[in-house]
């Protein structure tokens, strides 16, 4: 009786340590499991910051802006033309912004203008109207990759940047000009974007853009965008006052340089219509 006594206490001893050992290994594996969705990012985190970048942009109105123009080609000589941009906002989240675009100088392309209605979910509508022809050309869906007017600025590139227009996937938080940037990729929803992906760098204080680097259909780098000399209007909203576009394919660059911005102008729908073009003086 006592040595069944003594291998019953062993089986019970040895029944409770495996059970103790395998809790301990489900505890491991639970508290390893965890740790990892713990410091793992939330999937949407790339898309927050890009909406919070949007939504402290809100309200601006309509804004008008002079504008100079300064293209650089592979050996670094200027040529300028100086424009003005006008922006309307829309307030419908199921459309863009409407921008116009209309060039001052020099004389030969004096009159140019551009005009663009942001859609979300469809291809933008744009159309260039050329004096010299006098009539309004429309830019196709598939053409808004290519060049405007002869500079590092694609067509697509002038339209508003709108959340939705993009998959946003946050990568990483990096040190940058503007102190600690989130870096974020974004990648084009249009079926015609000249662009395979985007990475952006945006300043995590006020969420403006620092940096923006293109990567064309094969997803080489294609072009980088910096974000220079920010000034503040009516306490909110940010606006970089210059802009260097460079293509490392072909050494070519162009500058934007931003002045006398006048933000709440009283602009309607009519200004930004296909007939506007036309009246463009």
């Amino acid at each position: 009786m006592a040595a069944n006594g003594c291998q019953k206490h062993h089986a019970i001893l040895a029944w409770r340590y495996s059970w103790l050992g395998l809790l301990g290994l489900a505890f491991l594996v639970l508290s390893g499991t965890l740790s990892e969705v713990l410091a793992e990012e939330p999937p949407n985190k790339g898309l927050a910051i890009a909406q919070e970048m949007d939504r402290r942009n809100d309200g601006f109105g309509n804004t008008i802006a002079t504008l100079k123009m300064i293209l650089r080609n592979a050996h670094g000589q200027p040529k300028t033309r100086e424009l003005k941009i006008r922006t309307k906002e829309v307030p419908d989240i199921r459309e863009g912004d409407k921008i116009f675009i209309v060039f001052d100088r020099p004389r030969d392309i004096k009159g140019t203008a551009l005009l663009t209605h942001t859609h979300i979910g469809k291809p933008d509508d744009q159309w260039l109207y050329l004096p010299a022809l006098k009539r309004v050309k429309r830019i196709a869906s598939t053409n808004q990759s290519g060049s405007f007017v002869g500079s590092e600025f694609a067509y697509e590139d002038l339209t508003s940047q709108e959340v939705d227009k993009y998959t946003h996937r946050y990568l990483r938080d990096e040190v940058c000009g503007m102190g600690q940037c989130f870096v974020v990729e974004r990648v084009p929803v249009a079926k015609h974007s000249g662009y395979k992906r985007q990475i952006v760098w945006i300043d995590q204080r006020e969420y403006r853009l620092h940096k923006n680097e293109f990567y064309d259909r094969k997803n080489r780098l294609l072009k980088t965008l910096l974000f220079n000399d920010y000034e503040q209007y009516l306490g909110q909203y940010w606006r970089a006052l210059q802009m260097d576009m460079t293509n490392h394919q072909t050494g070519k660059s162009t500058q934007l340089q931003f002045s006398e911005y006048r933000f709440r102008e009283s602009l309607t729908k009519r200004d930004f219509t296909r007939a506007a073009l036309k009246r463009v003086r």
